[in-house]
């Protein structure tokens, strides 16, 4: 049976300075999200869960089914990627949570961490 280690989860974020309103305390960043499967076995994508700090330290919590709008399956050695969005009342923030896979071959759950990542906006410190 493989190993939680081999999902790997890579996160790249974007600051989106034309869908954002600094003035009304808007700040939309987009994140595109590689799971890279490592394992020997296809995983099916199930649930994301993300907490969101914005630099106010104000959190938010996200819940739900795979991730818009799927469950992928991912073969051995396959990588899916996606992008979405997430809107911050600060130019900050950090985002990290975790998803739920599914073994096909076992039919074992299990989660996969997803480190920090740092949402900033223009002028801000990395």
């Amino acid at each position: 049976m493989s190993s939680v280690a081999d999902i790997r989860i890579d996160a790249v974020p974007e600051y989106c300075a034309d869908e954002s309103r600094p003035s009304e305390n808007r700040h939309v960043f987009r994140y595109t999200i590689t799971v890279h499967n490592g394992t020997d076995e296809t995983v099916q994508l199930l649930a994301r869960y993300w907490k969101i700090t914005q630099g106010s330290g104000n959190e938010q919590e996200v819940r739900g089914k795979g991730v818009v709008g799927k469950q992928p399956l991912i073969a051995p050695g396959e990588s899916f990627r996606y992008t979405s969005r997430a809107v911050l009342d600060m130019p900050v923030g950090v985002m990290q949570g975790a998803y739920t896979f599914c073994d096909a071959t076992h039919a074992r759950t299990f989660e996969v961490a997803i480190a920090p990542f740092r949402l900033a906006g223009p002028h801000q410190v990395h």
